[in-house]
């Protein structure tokens, strides 16, 4: 039988895998510039989420961001897993308070992102397109040297961003054509 267990200590995580009944023990160490990535991507997918809440309850009309933001939600959760895996410190992070972030540049950057998407329902559509193409490079860029399991989980949240960034683009066709 294949088991897997995930442990966390002291900043190294360990994975230790039991194979028909013998112990393998991998010992994964991340760098602080790895662990302040992952911290970066958990916060950024959160940044994506409660712009689209805002932007959801503002242009009522537009029900792409309430699913996205359920996306975002999911990928938030991933990214989580990541950090509490890695032993990155997220409990500063309130994940409930709506356009507060722990990473000033992202801070900065959902604000400006609220103020664009507030001139108009266009630029709002434009901002979610904007905001998934910049998760799809900071993606590539954070999973370089990163291990198996973190470059999987960035593959598919990858993929979620490219379904995201289309249905935006669909969205911006579908209020040109008004």
């Amino acid at each position: 039988m294949l088991k897997k267990i995930i442990l966390t200590g002291l900043g190294v995580a360990l994975a230790a895998t039991t194979v028909f009944g013998e112990d393998t023990t991998t010992t994964v160490s991340l760098t602080d510039e790895q662990k302040d990535t992952l911290l970066f991507i958990y916060q950024e997918e959160k940044v994506a989420r409660d712009v689209y809440i805002v932007f959801g309850g503002f242009y009522t009309d537009q029900n792409v961001y309430e699913n996205i933001a359920r996306s975002e939600q999911e990928h938030m959760d991933s990214a989580q897993i990541l950090c509490e895996t890695y032993g990155v410190d997220i409990s500063n992070v309130d994940e409930d308070a709506i356009g507060v972030f722990v990473v000033p540049e992202l801070q900065e950057a959902y604000d400006t992102l609220l103020a664009q998407g507030y001139q108009s329902e266009l630029s709002a559509l434009m901002v979610g397109e904007y905001a998934e193409l910049k998760d799809i490079v900071d993606l590539e860029e954070a999973e370089k040297g990163m291990p198996a399991d973190v470059v999987s989980t960035y593959e598919d949240l990858k993929a979620d961003a490219y379904k995201h960034l289309a249905a935006f683009r669909r969205a911006m066709d579908a209020y040109n054509n008004r």
